[in-house]
């Protein structure tokens, strides 16, 4: 992560997410976001390998990236 990018969100904050390729990334990507307390939504771009997260109070960016660690995935710094 950048060094001015702010540690934690609220709102709609999209991120680069390497290795999807197929339904089943989709699918394990945003149940794993999904239960991080605090998100709202997860929109996941399969082709574009983007992923749109929307939070309803403060997210830790870091929880997002070991979320998406757990899926199998990385979310590119």
């Amino acid at each position: 992560m950048l060094s001015s990018t702010p540690r934690t969100f609220i709102g709609s904050t999209t991120f680069t997410v390497t290795g999807m390729t197929c339904a089943h990334c989709q699918r394990a990507v945003t149940e794993e976001i999904a239960a991080v307390d605090g998100v709202e939504s997860v929109t996941v771009d399969l082709a574009a390998g983007m992923v749109t997260v929307t939070a309803c109070q403060p997210v830790d960016r870091a929880d997002i990236a070991a979320a998406v660690d757990e899926a199998g995935y990385a979310i590119v710094p």
